[in-house]
């Protein structure tokens, strides 16, 4: 048990009030996490390539510690921990609820096995269950926001899952297909157009009427000056004239940091490109496959987007343009639901804002910083997003492996600008 205290339900705004609402969307999130794993075999469960991606174990783990750390242990009294280490071994980065085991060294756990996750998971589902099937409506009310948070969190681990999953098998020579389901083919992509806004004061920032997390609090006004913002995302054709015409060898489009990774990591394309015999390809989840020149270029740090930008004579939108332009749009696209894993292109028949949803995560120019007047939820939970508000860059507008009902037009989603392992693209403005 820790010593945090019980969190006030009004801290969380919930959108999820009905009691068998709850319990449905429980199971809904926690079984799709399972559906994600089912093409794994077991020893793909372990593999931890790099510091910041985790082994699918953990990912199952991690998630099912969360329900018992933030809400289990701290709803119900009699409530025992199906194993006392587990709080050291799946903690992240909670500081508040103790000592968490080396984030580097995840990958180097033999022990719990895989079955013992799933035990672990299991044990922690029924546990929820019996609590939210006979509780009365006073504890409903105070924990139902946090167990709204958690399903939120586990959505999150789904969108990491995948792309952990990714670079693991992306670093194999096998090429291992993860899922070989078919995806729209490309077609002939529009020509890139320009969309106008204009400048004055805007209110920005979560309207407080669903479910948010604490970074995207609270609403407030800023002042955005006339821009443009492209119609549609930039093609890996696109990109590959970036490539051709030398701009990873010319340091005039770079930021000094970014042309440093360049030297010291040698990057001379995006993340999974591979350059042979008969042209580029590059590995996807349905294994290596010849680039499609229509599709969005994705897995670009924010180093290389805003090479791009400055290569074609552009810039990176603000995360309030960005937010401004998609007010009006119905949230549509290709999300992790309809399981491609993998971004599509534009449709040449369309008017309008494309691909602003669902495809890749869009860079902009906008630091990752606190809003006026914002404060963390409270309790160890404070730590899910302020702790990070520090050399970091904001993205907008989600991925093929965010869960649509996970999104929405306020998610900041934040990366340090070296980072290329996320479905990360660009969009460009001016």
């Amino acid at each position: 048990m820790t010593t945090e205290t019980k969190m006030p339900e009004k801290s969380i705004i919930a959108s999820l009030t009905d009691r068998s609402e709850v319990i449905d969307r429980f199971f809904e999130v926690r079984s799709f996490t399972m559906e994600l794993v089912e093409p794994l075999k077991t020893e793909d469960f372990i593999i931890q390539i790099v510091e910041h991606a985790s082994p699918a174990k953990w990912h199952l783990a991690h998630t099912s510690w969360f329900f018992e750390a933030f809400f289990l242990e701290k709803a119900k009294e009699d409530y025992q921990t199906k194993h006392p280490q587990y709080g050291y071994l799946f903690n992240s980065y909670y500081l508040q609820t103790g000592e968490p085991h080396c984030r580097n060294k995840r990958g180097n756990l033999s022990r719990p096995t895989v079955q013992e996750v799933l035990e672990y998971r299991q044990y922690v589902n029924n546990h929820v269950q019996e609590f939210l099937e006979t509780c009365s409506e006073q504890e409903f009310e105070e924990w139902r926001s946090v167990i709204e948070v958690g399903l939120n969190h586990e959505q999150q681990h789904q969108e990491l899952l995948v792309t952990d999953l990714k670079i693991m098998f992306g670093q194999n020579p096998l090429h291992p297909v993860y899922n070989s389901g078919k995806r729209p083919a490309g077609e002939p992509q529009p020509e890139l157009s320009w969309h106008s806004f204009d400048e004055g004061v805007y209110e920005v920032g979560h309207p407080g009427d669903e479910f948010g997390y604490d970074n995207e609090f609270p609403r407030h006004k800023t002042y955005i000056h006339d821009f443009k913002l492209a119609s549609r995302l930039i093609t890996n054709g696109e990109y590959q004239e970036f490539m051709s015409d030398g701009g990873y060898e010319d340091p005039k489009y770079w930021l000094d940091e970014g042309y440093a990774m360049v030297v010291e990591e040698g990057w001379n394309s995006p993340l999974y490109w591979h350059q042979t015999e008969n042209g580029w390809k590059h590995f996807t989840l349905n294994g290596m496959e010849d680039i499609d020149l229509n599709e969005p270029v994705t897995h670009v740090s924010y180093y290389e987007a805003d090479a791009y930008a400055r290569w074609a004579g552009c810039r990176l939108p603000t995360e309030f343009e960005w937010e401004l332009a998609s007010e009006p749009l119905t949230i549509d696209g290709n999300f992790v639901d309809k399981k491609y894993f993998h971004p599509a292109p534009a449709s040449p028949s369309k008017i309008g804002l494309q691909q602003m949803f669902g495809e890749a995560w869009q860079w902009t120019r906008s630091s990752y910083a606190a809003y006026p007047g914002y404060e963390t939820f409270p309790g160890a939970l404070g730590e899910y997003n302020g702790k990070f508000m520090c050399n970091q860059y904001v993205l907008r507008g989600g991925s093929c492996a965010t869960s649509k009902s996970h999104f929405r037009k306020t998610y900041r989603n934040f990366f340090h600008a070296k980072f290329r392992w996320q479905f990360t693209g660009i969009r460009l403005a001016k």
